[in-house]
């Protein structure tokens, strides 16, 4: 499966660099099998019906991008996940500099400190921390940048605007370096909208890893590694969503991360298990998916796994039509950018 099968080129005026408000009056391209419609986030309720569940993910984003100093060496830290009280899995810009056992120090929180645990080589490491979770907590809050994806350009740093506007209407559980853009849109207008017509909401939670910055760089898409993730379904969301299945209702993933958590815990007959612990599960185009019946997810970068994702769901072709329409119809792309709705075969909207 070559990277190059999933290039296309996009005019740089097309990647948003901050969103439509209010956040619900945002494009949405619904794609079926039988070609493309323009309408927008707010046509949602319209599109589905009672009986219908939403999967939407709470995760909630953290100022993760710190920088720190080992002496006079200057470092960046991303950190990626938490393992276990006062650990963290972080990928560390000039990690050349560092070595197992070495303290750093974060700027702008001095009393805030962390012990190199692994040789960093590759730009990866565990960091230790201390059991002290809430001075790590405050040195967040008071030192820590919102992980903006590279593609938002803001070179004096994310703005006051990006904290509440990189975060979702459903965000609850800490733990998140990305958002889970599709949920990006939603509004409580538009919430009260899909409570009317009958539309159910299951929350589960994936905390997004910094790992969905990385390229592909390998030419076999097969052979790109994906980091590991922290996701929960719990025994109550797994019945819920089985019910529906059940009643003949419809799984409405909001998001790529919902998705990949719901694929992560669907058994071979299509009902889902409760679900917690690490997934790395790689989404391609020979994979057959059996938890949902449609996906909402903004457009995604060439050369890229959620692009291959969204390819798979909904099958390469399409796809690739779908991209071509949004283009020539200047969609917003990216984080920020407008969004899709994806049904796939046998499904009615």
């Amino acid at each position: 499966m070559r990277l190059d099968d999933y290039d296309f080129i996009l005019p740089e005026h097309l990647i948003a660099q901050a969103p439509i408000r209010p956040r619900d009056a945002a494009r949405m391209l619904v794609v079926r099998p039988d070609g493309v419609e323009d309408r927008g986030v707010r046509d949602l309720p319209a599109l589905l019906g009672a009986g219908d569940v939403m999967v939407v993910n709470d995760t909630r984003v953290i100022p993760a991008r710190l920088h720190a100093r080992r002496g006079q060496a200057r470092v960046e830290i991303m950190l990626n996940r938490h393992e276990k009280a006062g650990i963290w899995h972080a990928l560390i810009r000039n990690a050349r500099r560092l070595k197992p056992g070495d303290e750093i120090v974060i700027e702008g929180a001095e009393d805030c400190t962390a012990r190199v645990l692994d040789d960093p080589e590759g730009g990866a490491a565990r960091l230790d921390f201390g059991p002290d979770q809430a001075r790590l907590a405050a040195a967040l809050e008071k030192a820590g940048e919102v992980p903006l994806p590279p593609y938002i350009s803001r070179p004096e740093g994310p703005t006051t605007e990006d904290t509440s506007d990189y975060q979702t209407i459903f965000a609850r559980r800490p733990g998140a370096v990305a958002a889970p853009t599709a949920s990006l849109h939603f509004t409580e207008a538009l919430l009260h909208a899909l409570d009317a017509r009958g539309v159910a909401r299951v929350t589960v939670t994936l905390h997004v890893g910094a790992g969905t910055f990385l390229p592909v760089r390998t030419d076999d898409a097969r052979a790109h590694k994906l980091h590991e993730e922290w996701g929960e379904i719990t025994p109550e969301a797994a019945v819920h969503l089985n019910a529906v299945r059940a009643a003949g209702g419809r799984i409405i993933a909001i998001g790529t991360t919902a998705l990949r958590l719901l694929e992560s815990a669907v058994r071979p007959d299509g009902s889902i298990a409760p679900f917690r612990g690490l997934t790395n599960l790689y989404l391609l185009p020979s994979h057959e998916f059996r938890s949902a019946d449609a996906l909402m997810t903004n457009f995604h970068l060439p050369r890229s796994t959620l692009f291959m994702l969204v390819c798979a769901f909904a099958g390469d072709q399409l796809m690739r039509a779908a991209y071509n329409h949004a283009i020539a119809q200047q969609y917003r792309f990216y984080s920020y950018g407008d969004s899709s709705l994806l049904l796939r075969a046998g499904v009615v909207a």
